[in-house]
């Protein structure tokens, strides 16, 4: 194997293990950002010895062993303690002598609980938002602060100053690595799917820059859906977020034109939809169902995507079926770009003057100011109605909100088609 084919797999491997190496030494040290320094060690040991020696048979044991070392080779020289919290330094030097027999056998052990402690304090709400994002595909998704840069449009020290500054946030905070109980599990797992399902919707739909679609981002955030739900298997909500991310996965290669320009739900190739991802998205809804209860946020949109997916035809699709769980949506997560949406449905449903009268009413909402779907669906409502001359306008004003340049170029051309249809045929 070349040097070139070694770093290769070295980043595969990294790609797989990383998470697993993090939650395992973070139980320990409590501490990720340490535990991230441990694993990143056994990395670059990695770096330096495989292309000489070869990749070993089971590579993952080989940086877990290395990890390993690292950790009690801090322990053997007091250098743990003295990064630890001074309560946890003091219990560790106590401990001196069973420390390093501890360590070997708890990382040893089954690492899913390691893993759920790790999603719980990546995505911690005393983060913000954009660092419980760039910290959770940092320490779960093993990209690198420059992938995650790119991902996202954003310069690299700004990524990097996240990450920084989130972990230091963590250790001020004596935030403790451990999986929440009672109330507190359930509104720190829904900042956990939050997180998940923002890294998706940016994979899925970009807002800014040259491309239509991210897949990379969309597969990060569908392997960290599918570990939690093997992780939480009794929450509905984690089955529910799984199945909406299959089903919206599943279209993928179908909104994408040759050239890459986006094409719409109603206008895709429903032959080129990944059915094996539709099944596992409808497998998964039907998870979320089983456990009963009311469904949630995301089972809802979940059943929603599903209403699409059965459809082999845009004509079979049941809107009225969209349109009553767009109605129970909006009253369990009442929210503007909810009611948007439903006046979509609606207006498939029962005609688009219904779906207009919904639109026009959210005009003067101030949250959808400068939402660029907002006239776009307006002027599509308009476009059916025939009010061309007012369809033009709202497309043209959509794309001037929008930051991604295929969807100002879809925009722009579908203005121009409102403006023909609204220009006097030529005489003969």
């Amino acid at each position: 194997m070349g040097a070139a084919e070694t770093h290769r797999t070295i980043d595969a491997v990294w790609r797989i293990e990383s998470a697993r190496l993090i939650a395992g030494l973070a139980r320990i040290v409590r501490d990720v950002g340490l535990a991230e320094e441990l694993a990143q060690d056994a990395l670059v040991v990695a770096l330096e010895k495989w292309p000489e020696a070869g990749v070993p048979d089971n590579p993952g044991a080989w940086l877990m062993a290395t990890a390993k070392n690292r950790a009690l080779d801090r322990l053997r020289r007091g250098k743990l303690a003295e990064r630890k919290h001074q309560e946890i330094g003091r219990d560790l030097e106590a401990r001196q002598g069973l420390a390093a027999a501890e360590l070997v056998a708890a990382i040893d052990d089954d690492i899913g609980d390691d893993l759920l402690r790790l999603m719980f304090t990546a995505c911690h709400p005393v983060l913000s938002t954009e660092a419980r994002v760039a910290l959770t595909l940092r320490l779960l998704g093993g990209l690198t602060t420059e992938e995650i840069a790119r991902a996202f449009l954003v310069p690299e020290p700004t990524i990097a100053q996240r990450i920084v500054r989130a972990k230091r946030t963590l250790a001020e905070a004596r935030v403790p690595f451990e999986v929440p109980r009672g109330d507190e599990r359930a509104a720190r797992l829904a900042s956990v799917l939050g997180v998940i399902y923002l890294v998706f919707n940016e994979g899925y739909a970009a807002t800014a820059g040259d491309d239509w679609m991210r897949p990379g981002l969309c597969e990060d955030a569908l392997r960290l859906g599918r570990i939690l739900a093997e992780l939480a298997p009794g929450e509905p909500e984690v089955h529910g977020l799984v199945a909406l991310m299959e089903i919206q996965a599943s279209r993928a290669a179908a909104r994408v034109g040759p050239s890459g320009e986006p094409v719409l739900l109603l206008d895709q190739d429903r032959s080129r939809w990944d059915y094996i991802l539709v099944r596992r998205g409808l497998a998964a809804l039907a998870r979320a169902e089983a456990l009963g209860g009311t469904l949630g946020a995301y089972a809802l949109q979940a059943a929603i995507a599903a209403c699409h997916a059965r459809a082999r035809t845009a004509a079979e699709t049941d809107w009225l079926r969209i349109a009553a769980l767009y109605d129970a949506l909006a009253q369990l997560m009442p929210s503007p770009i909810v009611d948007l949406n439903r006046a979509v449905a609606v207006g498939m449903a029962f005609g688009p003057a219904a779906g207009l009268d919904l639109a026009d009413a959210l005009v003067a909402e101030p949250s959808l100011k400068s939402y660029h779907l907002l006239p776009a669906v307006r002027g599509d409502l308009l476009a059916k109605l025939g009010r061309f001359d007012e369809a033009r306008t709202e497309f043209e004003r959509a794309a001037s909100l929008t930051r991604n340049a295929r969807e100002k170029d879809l925009l722009l051309s579908r203005a121009a088609s409102a403006g023909a249809a609204t220009s006097p045929a030529p005489r003969p």
